[in-house]
């Protein structure tokens, strides 16, 4: 089965996952672009690398398992566990871990409005999408939940969550 977890930068996916009791192999995909050279360019304005989501793939083959990163509902997959954190959280754990105010800001933004959440259900249907809001979740609770996705023990819950109210 090919799970991927992803969310906002800053909802909690690597901590999760690193919480995640699982023999499924675990892709955190982040580092694999770094260590793999599977970027295009640098974008020097936002401080981040330019994936080239077609050399991820390459890279992957055909893979099974679980990925984590803010990219990974770009990848084909049979479950995509969104995470999600109230956009004020989320901002001052972008904050407190060295990111930019204006980095911070746009995150929280982006959260506000569902924007990976759009993306995964587009690219995968609203019957393969678990939403799991982290705000006030220890990282082994959201493991749980991950848990419960792919041991088929929750239904797929994309839209559950609403952080409007934020804007």
């Amino acid at each position: 089965m090919r799970v991927v977890v992803t969310g906002t930068p800053g909802t909690g996916k690597t901590t999760a996952v690193d919480a995640l009791e699982t023999e499924e192999r675990i892709v955190h995909l982040n580092d694999a672009i770094r260590d793999h050279e599977l970027w295009t360019e640098r974008d020097a304005d936002r401080d981040t690398l330019v994936t080239d989501l077609d050399a991820v793939r390459e890279w992957l083959g055909d893979w099974d398992g679980l990925v984590e990163s803010h990219l990974a509902h770009h990848l084909d997959a049979d479950k995509v566990v969104v995470l999600r954190c109230r956009p004020d959280v989320l901002e001052e754990r972008l904050r407190e871990r060295g990111e930019s105010e204006t980095k911070a800001k746009e995150n929280a933004e982006s959260e506000a409005l569902d924007v990976i959440l759009s993306e995964a259900v587009e690219f995968h249907g609203e019957e393969s999408v678990y939403e799991i809001d982290t705000t006030d979740r220890t990282p082994e609770a959201v493991a749980a939940e991950i848990r419960a996705v792919l041991d088929d023990e929750r239904e797929p819950s994309a839209g559950t969550v609403n952080f409007l109210d934020y804007l």
